[in-house]
């Protein structure tokens, strides 16, 4: 073999291991990742989408449950009762409430929040209600913070809620104080809607 035949030889295969090592090194490149750039599956893993499907779950859950949780969408037992309760936290609120400077629109309110038993025994006291609550220059705002029906007659349209009222009173010129109420309430449908037809204090504490 020639000098220049050798030299040949000698260069094609020099090409042939260096178009080798490049094969190997662009293989390599494709099938490990490079350093901090992971994969998206990789970086996320069983857990991860394990998460996101939990919480694609709970926010379907919790969607229908708003919407079961519409009044407006319930119908039969359950709407009446919604209705009751309402109308009893509204009542019951109004009961407890009374501006000396608004006499006349604060027992205007008791007798419609009433009916049956308790109306009529408003409407007899009601003179010695005005003069109590005009010698007391006492206000009283109450807000329900909690009630709850224990039983439903829809057919005969009777009603019994339980609730906790705070009451804030204020005397004329003086710092509100805090008063924490509670109430067994009877309701009966009548042609206007639910009315209290009783109310009774519980005391605080008893079961």
């Amino acid at each position: 073999m020639t000098a220049t035949a050798e030299r040949e030889t000698r260069k094609r295969e020099t090409r042939k291991r260096e178009a080798r090592k490049r094969g190997t090194r662009e293989h390599e490149t494709k099938k490990v990742p490079a350093p901090g750039r992971r994969p998206l599956f990789a970086r996320w893993g069983l857990i991860g989408w394990a998460a996101i499907l939990a919480a694609a779950v709970f926010l379907g859950w919790s969607g229908w449950s708003v919407r079961q949780d519409e009044p407006g969408e319930r119908t039969g037992p359950e709407r009446t009762r919604d209705l009751v309760l309402r109308s009893a936290r509204s009542q019951i609120a109004a009961l407890n409430t009374m501006d000396p400077a608004e006499v006349d629109t604060g027992l205007r309110a008791w007798l419609d929040a009433s009916t049956g038993p308790l109306h009529d025994q408003l409407e007899r006291d009601e003179p010695q209600n005005r003069t109590k609550i005009g010698k007391s220059r006492t206000t009283a705002a109450a807000t329900v913070t909690g009630a709850a029906v224990t039983s439903l007659d829809a057919r005969e349209g009777k009603a019994k809620v339980i609730a906790s009222v705070q009451v804030e009173l204020t005397l004329q010129g003086g710092s509100p104080t805090l008063q924490r109420k509670r109430f067994e309430a009877g309701a009966a449908r009548t042609p206007s809607g639910w009315k209290l037809e009783s109310l009774t204090a519980v005391p605080v504490g008893a079961r």
